[in-house]
């Protein structure tokens, strides 16, 4: 950790953030983060156990491993059961379950060609190396990794490389966000607009809290949003704007030190007692407002928005992002896959262990520890679901730092 971001670690500024958090709140606060970041670093700092227990903190669909929708590990099942194909993916993915618990992993134990990479730059040296051989890297995550897949697609038409392919399963946050806050208002009546919180009763805290613990209810609606930074890098603030304007909930970008993820606590708290809802910036060290043009450009040159499938959320509008025509001989879905069938329900047979309660969890409605295999049958060593696969999921992370939620 570099010297500068020890100092968001500092123990006297943490205190004097919480002591301004007991301060100014007086009425129970929820909020949902949705980078898989944030999660594992609320937990791993112990932050639960230090702010006071009016605050409910959310895990929401921030961990792209998470996200990825059990359908498209069968697509990436059928390419690497291919002959003379390589597929290559970051290491997360070798380990999610797909249909009848198969995963890459096991199928590369069984003898599929299928390597991990750390960047998508390392899958296109390995085609330029084996000419002969088609390699079809995953494409997996939120805005942030998508700009390098979108970079390597433009590097392979410049060499001709035509034997390099990317299968785009890239997700895009705000659409998710928008999705998740139609749910709440769908489920719960809500209606978009901000009041002054103090004096408020306990309806958006404990109560709806604990009912959700009986299985059936649906939890509370959250407060405000702990906005992703390093998604906020490349798109900036422009894109939450419509939390604001359209749901009237406050959202802060914030970093990731403990110091960050106060500071942004306390910004929501103001906000909800001026009764305002605003998109704000606590992590400036980092994000511009208007994010990365350069990233954008190149995630626009290559990518267009399309509908995709979301883990626990289902299929969302424009959330997701297809190769546009102009590479069609660099899209491993067109070249392989022939047609979106490959999405179809229907092709793969059963799909997701009902015990299972990764897409709950995701969406907010349930807890890691009210899933019935948590701890259990499901551990990180032996995963039933992907939340509990990646270090950013937030089975994986409760379990890793035994938060008591």
């Amino acid at each position: 950790m570099s010297a500068h971001n020890r100092a968001f670690s500092d123990p006297i500024l943490c205190r004097g953030l919480l002591e301004k958090i007991r301060a100014e709140l007086d009425f129970p606060l929820r909020f949902m983060e949705v980078c898989g970041t944030h999660t594992a670093a609320v937990f791993r700092a112990g932050l639960p156990s230090l702010w006071p227990e009016e605050i409910t903190h959310i895990s929401g669909p921030g961990c792209p491993v998470c996200v990825t929708h059990v359908r498209d590990i069968a697509a990436c099942l059928e390419l690497a059961g291919r002959e003379n194909l390589t597929l290559a993916c970051f290491g997360d993915m070798m380990r999610i379950p797909g249909p009848g618990g198969m995963s890459l992993g096991k199928a590369r134990a069984e003898g599929a060609d299928v390597r991990v990479v750390y960047s998508p730059l390392e899958a296109l040296d390995y085609a330029a190396e084996n000419s002969k051989r088609p390699v079809v890297f995953l494409g997996v995550g939120f805005e942030t990794t998508a700009p390098a897949a979108a970079a390597v697609i433009l590097r392979a038409a410049r060499a001709r490389l035509k034997n390099f392919a990317v299968l785009s399963l890239h997700k895009l946050v705000p659409a998710a966000l928008r999705a998740l806050l139609d749910d709440q208002n769908g489920s719960m009546g809500l209606k978009a607009g901000v009041s002054n919180r103090k004096g408020s009763s306990d309806e958006n805290g404990r109560d709806g809290e604990r009912a959700a613990a009986g299985g059936d209810a649906v939890p509370a609606a959250v407060d405000a949003l702990l906005l992703p930074g390093h998604v906020s890098t490349i798109i900036g603030l422009e894109p939450y704007s419509f939390i604001a304007g359209e749901f009237g909930k406050p959202g802060v970008v914030g970093g990731f030190e403990p110091a960050d993820i106060l500071q942004s606590l306390l910004l929501m708290i103001r906000m909800l007692n001026r009764g305002e809802a605003e998109i704000q910036n606590q992590y400036r060290r980092a994000v511009e407002p208007e994010g990365n043009a350069k990233a954008r450009a190149l995630l626009e040159e290559v990518f267009a928005p399309a509908d995709a499938l979301w883990r626990g959320l289902g299929a969302i509008p424009q959330s997701g992002l297809e190769i546009r025509p102009a590479y069609a001989d660099f899209d491993a879905a067109r070249r392989f896959l022939a047609d979106k069938s490959w999405r179809d329900k229907t092709r793969y047979g059963p799909e997701e262990n009902p015990a299972c309660k990764c897409g709950e969890i995701l969406r907010g409605r349930l807890r890691p520890r009210q899933c019935p295999l948590f701890g259990k049958a499901c551990v990180p060593e032996h995963p039933s679901g992907p939340c509990m696969v990646s270090a950013e999921g937030s089975c994986a992370a409760v379990f890793r730092y035994q938060a008591d939620l």
